[in-house]
């Protein structure tokens, strides 16, 4: 049965699942960072997924990359897989600006970890929720 690393689920909130995946949100309000978890048990790298698994990755992760260029309009949006803290697999998707507080650097450990006022949280949220809903996608 798939459940969600210890780490993922004290630094992340559910937003909602593809067919694959679960999409969580990063606490750190620092940059809008989302993150997807394949519900698969053990899965610790991408070649651990079936070829077709693969492939839904792929296609989930473009949904989403998709969806938070439409709703942040960002410089960039850094997608990553890395899995040193965390073994359970999970793919960083990072919304980066030429102004964050880490630009052009990695975000791990350049900034601490700054809390969400519930308004932001939730618009961020909801913002993202709402461009990928559809049959591919629901909310939790």
């Amino acid at each position: 049965m798939f459940e969600l690393h210890p780490r993922l689920f004290a630094d992340t909130l559910i937003v909602g699942e593809f067919e694959l995946c679960q999409l969580l949100i990063h606490r750190d309000a620092n940059y809008p960072w989302y993150i997807l978890v394949p519900k698969r048990e053990e899965i610790q790298e991408i070649y651990h997924l079936s070829e077709e698994e693969r492939v839904q990755l792929m296609k989930e992760s473009c949904m989403l990359a998709e969806a938070l260029v439409d709703v942040f309009s960002p410089d960039k949006i850094n997608i990553a897989t890395l899995g040193n803290m965390v073994p359970q697999l999970h793919m960083h998707h990072v919304v980066r600006y030429k102004t964050d507080g880490a630009w052009p650097h990695p975000i791990w450990g350049a900034m601490p970890a700054k809390d969400y006022q519930q308004e932001e949280l939730e618009h961020r949220i909801e913002s993202v929720a709402n461009v990928l809903v559809g049959d591919d996608f629901r909310i939790l």
